[in-house]
């Protein structure tokens, strides 16, 4: 294994805080793996502070820094977040991908593993097609999809609680904004992080 701890970058977007809960989980997951240091950070909002205002959006955590498209050079793998705006990642998280041409030029992170996580607001809105949609913009950088499969056992059959995600990640229902990540949730969330961890070590290794 190469000097130095393997890093993995949490990169989300969260306007009304579910993102970010799940984000907080997938942090700790991954930092449970020994030889792993993973780091939080903020994708660049593009709305203004009236918008958001009007929008009744919390203010963005102090804690956690916004994140430049070069600094994406210096992790091993990554996990993205985001809400889903009509079925697809919401616009700040396109617009961030976009400003990744000069990476995409130049396959700069080709052959780094990333997962994604997600938050939407009932079960047709985009639970799946989110996910699908995000991988694009994996597979033009060359990153490797690392999807959670059915690795989170009998958690991935719960029948009796309303459950987000799916075998592309962990996710959440939001509803009309009043609902938070449950528990089963917020554990998928800590699995995820904990699983791609695991891989990004082996394949820095």
């Amino acid at each position: 294994m190469a000097p130095g701890p393997v890093k993995v970058y949490i990169i989300y977007y969260s306007l009304h805080g579910h993102v970010e809960t799940m984000a907080r989980q997938v942090q700790l997951g991954a930092n449970s793996v020994p030889g792993v240091e993973a780091t939080l950070w903020q994708i660049p909002e593009t709305l203004n502070n009236t918008i958001l205002q009007k929008m009744k959006a919390p203010p963005k955590p102090d804690d956690v820094p916004v994140i430049q498209t070069q600094q994406l050079l210096e992790a091993d793998g990554f996990l993205f977040g985001f809400p889903s705006r009509f079925g697809v990642m919401a616009a700040q998280c396109k617009a961030f991908f976009d400003a990744t041409t000069e990476l995409w030029a130049s396959q700069s992170l080709a052959g780094k593993p990333a997962g994604i996580f997600w938050s939407t607001g009932f079960h047709g809105g985009g639970q799946e097609l989110t996910a699908w949609t995000a991988i694009t913009q994996l597979a033009h950088h060359g990153m490797l999809f690392v999807p959670l499969g059915y690795t989170f056992g009998s958690g991935m059959f719960e029948m009796e609680e309303v459950k987000g995600g799916s075998s592309y990640g962990a996710g959440t229902f939001a509803a009309d904004g009043s609902r938070q990540p449950t528990e089963l949730e917020l554990q998928q969330a800590f699995h995820q992080g904990k699983y791609v961890a695991e891989i990004t070590r082996k394949l820095r290794s």
